[in-house]
């Protein structure tokens, strides 16, 4: 087919399906009806407009890489055990100690996602062996290096973002703007799209395949007429692919292989495509659905046939991960395993988490997209939002039918819910910031604490939120950084065995794992949470993980999964021994040795006291994790408690000093409290003579008129030589008052308030 969709991201709304050859000057303005382009933009207009998308793309960029920088914070397991996880067993090897989960062995996931990390792990490596880089150094860069490669990976969404935005709204449009900034400004975004979840990279496919997408196919019999006129002109004209962009059969073949690609990863996002396939099925020309069914024919199984053989080679196995999937999570409702959720979750939950402080905006844009009625449906922008608009319904509408929910199941739809919100948020608040009239004070009041409250929501969730669950493993590196040594020149060998051990009694998958860890010798385990795979429904039923089977009854798990029970627990650390212990989380028995360092939430704290007091176990770092958690198991600080009675007194003297220091801040406070008080109470203040008051001679007690004691000796009272009067002046029974007086008893009444 000959028609070429303008894919540059200078075209605007209206012409953004065609642009025909530049026509000859006219005395006569064109009619405003007419809805292309009266000229060529200049060589010099498209040439500024590719430098200012390319500026816009460095920002964005730079931007991720700071947010990328900043998270520090937990948020799901997937975000590691789904994809850095076997990403570091293909890059290092399997003897490297990363943790498989059950979905990897039951070849439910595509290797597509872990390919992309195991190439930066392995790029990483490289790097640090030519630059000879220390341990430390190199542990750090690859913890770092995933993030970086995820913060591009966002930047890219939100770059597509922007150009979709500008292609509905317009080259220039405010709306578009509106778009990006919702973007940056979005806490979700902030929170999320920096994290190596299968989910971020499906949304920015997704974001960059729906601006690919011939929404030409869909524009209805209106449209159509304009797309064979502007196409009949471009046809007795040169030929201006190069600066038209791509011709429309390559959009769409583009388009589709990114779908095909999503939806290999996340096979639900093919909720998405049906959903636009079958408008454009209905509103398009037939020849445009016998282009549209070829090229699916052609684009579909071809992208499968590469995921298949990248499969194979991961595996070892012929295998097709997106029916697995479909066949564990919903045929035997595995997922049911880890929770259910109401119906309306992603009413109730999904979106207001999605959006935050954008939600009445997209929600208000959702209405008017799909409130469109047919008659008033002739604009081309205004059928692309009502297609966003149905998609956005769609997919939480079938999701909604299973039982397990989670938000990031939708976060595909955030951009387009920001590209529908941004009309909303510039209709309300463009008066507001263009006017200076001070009836608008209350919408930038408004517009100022939105802003606010998304900063304030973003940093306290990528900062503080579940930042101990990181904080955590990063400890642990650095004490096997600091006894590594000590333990090769104990043992006499430097062999891989000589690193420290930790257990982590959490619920499972509470922290990442070896790509924090890095160091393949520190030998750790934890609590797993395999589902019954393979169970009927009666043993499904009676099934307890070994996680619940220990916050049950810790006791008894401990007695009977701990090699030695709890009367055997060892006096000192593998690293001061000459053993070293070999316990790996791949190991599938049910018995943990006791390691070096004892990982576990505040919950649980009093429990191991009361269950390890006789033991050699003590604490020996704790850090903050969270402030509230809807899970009471994983409510509070994390602590450490270690088998080293040199790094137990350590830490005893550091939180001493710093109980010390906390104390003389609060003393220092209350004293300038104290300051502050007495000021407002009028109390005097000291004289600047009272630190000179020692050197100076006391005065009499007493005045020559008052009468004294005489003085006696021996019970013989002595004359006094000097007489005095017999009498002593006292203070008049009457009174009287002051004009002050009143004020006085104000003060008194005050200070008796405070005392």
């Amino acid at each position: 087919m000959a028609l070429r969709g303008r894919s540059d991201s200078s075209s605007s709304s209206s012409s953004f399906i065609a642009s025909p050859s530049r026509p000859p000057r006219r005395s006569k303005p064109r009619p405003s009806t007419v809805r292309v382009s009266s000229s060529t933009p200049s060589p010099a207009s498209r040439l500024s407009s590719r430098l200012s998308s390319s500026h816009i793309l460095l920002f964005l960029i730079a931007y991720r890489l700071l947010n990328a920088s900043i998270v520090r914070t937990f948020f799901q397991p997937d975000e590691f055990f789904q994809s850095l996880e076997p990403a570091w067993q293909i890059a290092f090897g399997e003897n490297h100690g990363a943790w498989i989960t059950w979905e990897w062995k039951h070849q439910l996931r595509s290797s597509i996602h872990p390919l992309l990390f195991a190439a930066v792990y392995y790029a990483v490596d490289i790097l640090a062996r030519v630059l000879h880089l220390t341990p430390a150094i190199r542990a750090d860069l690859l913890v770092a290096a995933p993030k970086t490669a995820q913060a591009v990976v966002a930047a890219i969404g939100d770059y597509y973002t922007w150009k979709l935005a500008r292609r509905i709204h317009g080259e220039h449009s405010r709306e578009a703007w509106a778009a990006l900034a919702l973007t940056v400004l979005s806490p979700w975004q902030w929170f999320c799209s920096t994290r190596t979840l299968s989910n971020c990279l499906e949304t920015t496919i997704t974001i960059v395949a729906l601006y690919l997408w011939p929404w030409e196919f869909s524009l209805g019999s209106a449209q159509q007429g304009e797309v064979k006129k502007a196409r009949t002109t471009r046809k007795t004209s040169r030929s201006r692919d190069t600066e038209d962009g791509p011709t429309l059969l390559n959009r769409l073949r583009q388009c589709l292989s990114l779908a095909a690609l999503a939806c290999i990863l996340r096979p639900t996002n093919i909720l998405i495509w049906v959903t636009l396939a079958g408008v454009a099925w209905f509103r398009g020309t037939w020849d445009q659905r016998k282009i549209l069914v070829r090229e699916i024919v052609i684009c579909g199984p071809a992208a499968l046939t590469v995921s298949t053989v990248v499969d194979r080679l991961f595996y070892g196995t012929w295998t097709f991960p997106p029916l697995k999937f479909l066949y564990f999570n919903v045929a035997q409702s595995l997922s049911v395993f880890y929770g259910k959720n109401d119906w309306h979750y992603y009413i109730s939950q999904g979106y207001p988490l999605l959006l935050t402080t954008a939600l009445p905006f997209a929600l208000l844009g959702l209405y008017r997209a799909l409130a469109r009625t047919p008659s008033s449906g002739t604009e081309s922008s205004s059928v692309i939002r009502t297609q966003l608009a149905l998609i956005c319904v769609v997919m939480p509408f079938v999701l909604s039918l299973i039982s397990h929910k989670e938000v990031r199941f939708i976060y595909p739809l955030l951009p387009s819910l920001h590209i529908l919100a941004a009309p909303c948020l510039v209709d309300y608040f463009l008066p507001a910031v263009s006017r200076s009239s001070q009836a608008y004070m209350p919408r930038r009041l408004t517009l100022m604490f939105l802003v606010l409250a998304n900063v304030v929501i973003a940093l306290y969730t990528t900062i503080y939120h579940a930042s101990g669950t990181l904080n955590v493993l990063t400890y642990l590196r650095q004490q096997h950084e600091a006894h590594a040594p000590l333990a090769e020149s104990t043992t006499g060998t430097g062999t891989p065995q000589s690193g420290i051990t930790a257990g982590f009694l959490m619920p499972c998958h509470s922290t990442p794992w070896r790509s924090h860890l890095v160091f393949p010798d520190i030998h750790t385990w934890a609590l797993s949470c395999d589902p019954p795979v393979g169970l009927d429904e009666t043993q499904k039923a009676a099934y307890v993980d070994e996680a619940d089977q220990f916050y049950e009854n810790p006791s008894q798990f401990l007695q009977k999964n701990m090699v030695g029970g709890l009367r055997h627990v060892p006096r000192k650390p593998t690293y001061l021994s000459n053993s070293a212990s070999q316990s790996t989380r791949q190991d599938t028995s049910t018995s943990h040795e006791w390691p070096d360092y004892l990982a576990f939430f505040a919950a649980l704290e009093p429990t191991l006291q009361s269950l390890l007091r006789s033991t050699s176990y003590g604490e020996c770092w704790r850090t903050y994790n969270t402030a509230w958690h809807d899970d009471s198991r994983r409510r509070g600080d994390i602590i450490v408690w270690c088998l080293d009675p040199n790094e137990q007194q350590a830490w005893r003297t550091q939180t001493r000093k710093q109980q010390q220091t906390h104390q003389t801040q609060e003393h220092h406070f209350d004293r300038i409290i104290e300051a502050i008080k007495n000021e407002a109470l009028g109390k005097p203040k000291s004289s600047p003579w009272q630190k000179w008051k020692p050197f100076i001679p006391s005065l009499p007690t007493s005045w020559p008129w008052e009468r004294r004691k005489p003085k006696t000796w021996a019970g013989i009272q002595i004359p006094s030589l000097r007489t005095t009067p017999s009498w002593t002046w006292k203070k008049p029974s009457w009174s009287w008052s002051m004009p002050f007086g009143k004020k006085k008893a104000k003060q008194i009444s005050a200070r008796d308030l405070w005392s």
